[in-house]
């Protein structure tokens, strides 16, 4: 039997399979039309708004000739540019159209451009149309899935180059949203706009407004109840709860320092944050013996995240799990204090963020009064 040749990963950009819809199909713009539309390098603009429900400090906007570029968007790649190998499959044909290898900067990198967000539960992307309110091309994520991605998972990108070369404007060019996991539908072509919303609602139209439903956990931590007054010279013992979100959990860190009369209160945008010295605290291992911990019949090996033949948990802590942390504070002098916990995921993310909409899940970082008695 004859060898079979090598498979070709990448696709070339004019042989993937095109399923583009429009009338006309914006791909066959040509000259004046193609400039007017901003559909060249040189035309191009991105707008990042808020549709009145989200608040953000530095909108990027055409009216106000704040947009972002296409010079600008391949400066911020120079720095966080990704490289992602994804194959296109459109949810209503069963052959793939194409691989290849797309560049782009991740859209969590985009957003920040804004400044300061608050309020926001979902971000939606826009693609050029003709107006025609039957061809309208976009799409939406929920603000999770656009801010916090763990480090083994491929980030959704703003994407300008495939397979080496410049995205084609049949391939979706100049710009257009990238999102690994998805159908082609949720990667919207000739991108121009984002905007960001408190919109609850995704596809569901009798969609509950009180929450986030599309978030997944976050990664924090919490202190369990216990004694606040100390004795003079006394080892202060502190423990709590880690909830280990999706991006996994790196450490968990303490702040103690000298009580300021707040009660605990301090503004996010209070200084003090940047001049915190954080210690760490102690994450206690998995127990070496789980008798008595688990359902008679069952052992660690039939659990899944463990390992099937030593019973030992594959990574520790485990995601979706929760990892109990401790702290022993020595030589605290007599005084009033504040503590304060935090995590710090695997991305490097120090809890609240990289999602602090308190909507998505209630994340902020817990304060506990502490005093050692003269």
């Amino acid at each position: 039997m004859p060898a079979m040749p090598p498979r070709k990963f990448l696709t070339n950009q004019a042989d993937f399979r095109d399923v583009s819809r429009g009338n006309p199909k914006p791909f066959t713009l040509k000259g004046e039309a193609l400039e007017k539309a901003g559909l060249t390098p040189e035309t191009w603009k991105l707008e990042i708004v808020s549709d009145g429900s989200a608040t953000i400090a530095k909108p990027r906007s055409l009216e106000a000739n704040t947009a972002l570029d296409f010079a600008q968007l391949q400066e911020l790649g120079k720095t966080h540019g990704v490289r992602i190998l994804k194959a296109m499959q459109c949810s209503n044909i069963a052959q793939p159209l194409g691989e290849g290898l797309w560049e782009g900067v991740p859209l969590r990198e985009v957003l920040k451009l804004v400044g300061k967000m608050s309020n926001i539960r979902r971000v939606f992307f826009h693609g050029f149309h003709n107006n025609d309110p039957k061809q309208l091309f976009q799409a939406s994520l929920c603000m999770n899935q656009a801010l916090e991605t763990p480090p083994w998972d491929l980030p959704p990108i703003v994407a300008y180059k495939l397979n080496g070369q410049p995205l084609s404007l049949v391939r979706g060019g100049p710009v257009r949203m990238l999102i690994p996991w998805a159908h082609g539908f949720k990667s919207i072509k000739w991108l121009q706009k984002i905007t960001l919303t408190n919109n609850h609602q995704a596809n569901d139209t009798y969609a509950n407004g009180n929450n986030d439903v599309d978030s997944y956990l976050k990664t924090m931590a919490r202190i369990d109840e216990g004694p606040e007054m100390f004795k003079p010279g006394e080892a202060i013992h502190l423990t709590g709860l880690a909830m280990v979100g999706m991006s996994g959990l790196k450490r968990v860190e303490y702040w103690l320092r000298p009580d300021t009369g707040t009660h605990g209160k301090l503004d996010e945008d209070d200084p003090a944050w940047k001049t915190a010295k954080w210690e760490p605290c102690v994450i206690e291992p998995p127990p070496n013996d789980w008798g008595g911990q688990l359902p008679d019949g069952v052992l660690p090996k039939d659990v899944c995240g463990f390992d099937p033949q030593t019973g030992k948990p594959k990574d520790w802590p485990l995601r979706y799990s929760w990892a109990p942390w401790s702290v022993t504070l020595k030589d605290v002098q007599p005084g009033a204090y504040e503590f304060r916990v935090r995590t710090i995921d695997l991305n490097g993310f120090a809890q609240p963020e990289p999602r602090p909409y308190q909507k998505s899940g209630q994340n902020l970082i817990q304060y506990k009064p502490v005093v050692v008695m003269k």
